[in-house]
């Protein structure tokens, strides 16, 4: 053994720190077992009585990949169509015509938006310039900027927004609470998230996809809304219904293929009474609805129905979907399978023009009941177009409870912000301001005063995991552009504990296997191969939890390939052992022959394929780099058990115990 004392002490030294990052996931795999055979009862007091050791564990332990843990894989689209627009000053008729053109072109041959919209621009007028709706003089972007120019203005754009969104999207994840996700850029525009151990899908798309645009606006004129609404009626009562047949058609088939839910249309959670404070806009007696729809919301629109006639008239196409109210600023109400229908009827531009001037329809987050067939019932609520104040004014945000204990979201305004608030509420003291988050009305309390210092709150929430899903997304920032799930997956813990199975069967039989060709084949050799393989799956796992890598099913395949690549450099030093003593060397000369004469071939191949690691992992996505990150760690101590932990064991029991050792 003389001379090994360094490799002993590094062996040591290194299976100690393997041990050291490994032992959380021990832990916390024993606290998982014992919950598991407990009663439920016991099993949450014994949660709550070890929450902190069992939370260090979990944080600490070996991470999973989505493919292991379950949860969503999410592939998201920024929407640069409508960061277009959002660039562009003043967009006319013919911009609108030129960005549809461009999104038609891009979906069809693949061309970018931007490229797309630049070459409609110019076919259609070669001699215009693009600087007609877009400048911007912080950029050098003015009136006499060329084409090209703006084109690579616009491609800036598009990338930093992009990079922005994705900042945007780690930061509200981050907020969320999710263990080890992994979010990066795909391609020019998407942005692949995935998300380990996530329960509650609808809950996520609602916070990825939030574009966090929080207005405050105020809402329409209760008299002029009436009439409007009785003149709505009318014009349905003697329109031919053959010339609605297309519009509605194309309004159920977009509602069949997005589910039911098309983007921007339907709230997705509850709003209600602001709170009676006295620097917050306060609801004197919830003017908005009648007391019996909050005390009873079915038996309430049953009297509804009854005041109409008993049933919907039949005659007319909007009634069937959308039962009007006329009272304060709702206009009606609409159930959730026939959003889409209502939507497609309402936004006529025959109906348009029967609205009040400057005044929009908007669905509300709360819900007054349910239909007939189980789907709720939301308000259609008027509001008016102009915004007073745009929520980059909001610098703070959090999560509160009135006096009744039901939480709210209280946000805190910049100093320009709050004197335009007061400002506001001071001009319109009686009214009703729309707090307005991402096209949605959360609340529309009655301002009863002034309000100085910039505060209000968004109430009426049904939980305090809403009120914090509104604060993730409004302290994490606005997306620059709209942004679209492209792409879904979800994988249910089920799947999840069968790959684990299946992965954990899968490394169990390759060892065996190879553990028993190696004994059969190479007899004491290799059991000691076989004892240092072993080492090199705890070296594997402990390189990666010390790097917090997530293991992956993929990864689990790059452990299963490593077992045989680290046998593999035992095999040549073997092989190489025995052409040593049948060539008349003794063991021992023939041992330091085997070693030194292999190690050009192991290196060799062993680098080789460290370097299509690194190709893998620097170029590939999700999966790929989890196969990537696992093969770099096998490689590394399958090097180094094969060499340095084999070479001991030999010399210890050569050199020490002076035993004989059979290569087969």
């Amino acid at each position: 053994m003389q001379g090994n004392g360094f490799k002993i002490l590094l062996t040591v030294f290194f299976i100690g720190l393997c041990g050291w990052y490994l032992y959380p996931s021990a832990q916390y795999f024993y606290y998982n077992q014992t919950m598991s055979n407990m009663e439920e009862a016991e099993a949450q007091a014994y949660f709550q009585e070890n929450y902190e050791a069992i939370q260090r564990a979990q944080q600490g332990s070996l991470k999973l990949g989505l493919d292991l843990l379950g949860g969503m894989h999410v592939t998201m689209g920024v929407r640069v169509d409508e960061l277009l627009h959002g660039l562009a000053q003043d967009p006319d008729d013919t911009f609108e015509e030129i960005l549809q053109a461009a999104r038609q072109l891009n979906e069809e041959e693949g061309v970018s938006i931007i490229d797309a919209f630049v070459q409609t621009f110019e076919e259609r007028d070669p001699n215009a310039r693009l600087s007609r709706y877009f400048r911007n003089p912080d950029r050098d972007i003015t009136r006499r900027s060329t084409n090209s120019e703006v084109a690579a203005y616009l491609e800036e754009q598009s990338e930093e927004a992009v990079e922005r969104a994705m900042e945007i999207i780690r930061n509200r994840v981050d907020r969320y609470g999710v263990t080890e996700p992994s979010i990066q850029r795909q391609g020019s525009r998407r942005i692949v998230v995935e998300l380990p151990g996530v329960d509650d899908p609808e809950r996520v798309r609602d916070l990825l996809r939030g574009t966090a645009q929080l207005e405050f606006r105020l809402m329409a004129d209760p008299e002029e809304l009436t009439r409007s609404l009785e003149d709505i009626i009318a014009y349905f009562d003697d329109i031919d219904m053959e010339e609605l047949e297309d519009d509605i058609q194309d309004a159920l088939d977009r509602m069949e293929d997005e589910e039911g839910i098309e983007e921007g249309e339907l709230p997705g959670v509850v709003g209600g009474d602001a709170p009676e404070q006295q620097d917050e806009p306060q609801v004197a007696d919830e003017e908005a609805l009648p007391e019996d729809m909050l005390d009873d919301p079915d038996a309430a629109l049953d009297e509804l129905l009854a005041e109409e006639g008993g049933e919907l008239r039949t005659d007319n196409p909007l009634l069937e979907v959308l039962q009007p109210v006329g009272q304060s600023v709702v206009f009606g109400y609409v159930s959730e399978a026939d959003t889409a229908v209502a939507n497609s009827l309402l936004r006529r531009s025959e109906v348009r023009d029967l609205l009040p001037p400057n005044i929009e329809l908007m669905y509300g987050s709360r819900t007054v009941g349910t239909d007939a067939q189980g789907f709720e019932i939301m308000e259609l609520l008027g509001v008016r177009e102009q915004v007073e104040l745009a929520g980059e004014t909001v610098t703070d945000a959090r999560v509160d409870f009135d006096e009744a204990n039901r939480p709210r979201v209280s946000l805190s305004m910049d100093s320009d912000g709050a004197r335009t608030w007061a400002r506001i509420t001071g001009a319109n003291v009686g009214n009703q301001v729309a707090i307005v988050l991402d096209g949605v009305i959360y609340s529309y309390p009655v301002i009863q005063d002034r309000i100085v210092g910039g505060r209000t709150s968004i109430t009426g929430l049904q939980s305090r995991q809403e009120a914090q899903d509104i604060v993730n997304v409004l302290m994490s920032g606005a997306l620059p552009a709209p942004v679209e799930i492209e792409q879904e997956r979800t994988v249910g813990p089920s799947l999840g504990a069968a790959s684990i199975r299946a992965g954990f069967m899968s490394v169990i039989g390759g060892l065996l296997l190879v553990a028993l060709f190696m004994i059969v084949y190479y007899r004491t050799g290799g059991a000691i191969a076989d004892l240092a393989l072993l080492i090199n799956i705890v070296f594997i796992l402990g390189i990666l939890a010390g790097f917090e890598a997530t293991l992956t099913l993929p990864g689990i395949a790059g452990i299963v390939l490593t077992i045989g690549m680290a046998v593999d450099a035992n095999v040549l030093i073997f092989d190489r052992i025995r052409e040593e003593q049948r060539a008349g060397k003794t063991l021992r000369a023939a041992i330091n022959g085997g070693y030194s004469k292999a190690l050009s071939a192991i290196f060799d191949a062993n680098i080789t394929t460290f370097f299509v690691a690194v190709i893998l992992y620097s170029f590939g996505v999700g999966p790929i780099q989890g196969f990537a990150v696992t093969l770099m760690a096998g490689i590394l101590s399958s090097l180094f058990s094969a060499i340095i932990i084999t070479r001991i064991i030999v010399d210890y029991m050569v050199e020490e115990k002076k035993l004989s050792i059979s290569y087969g």
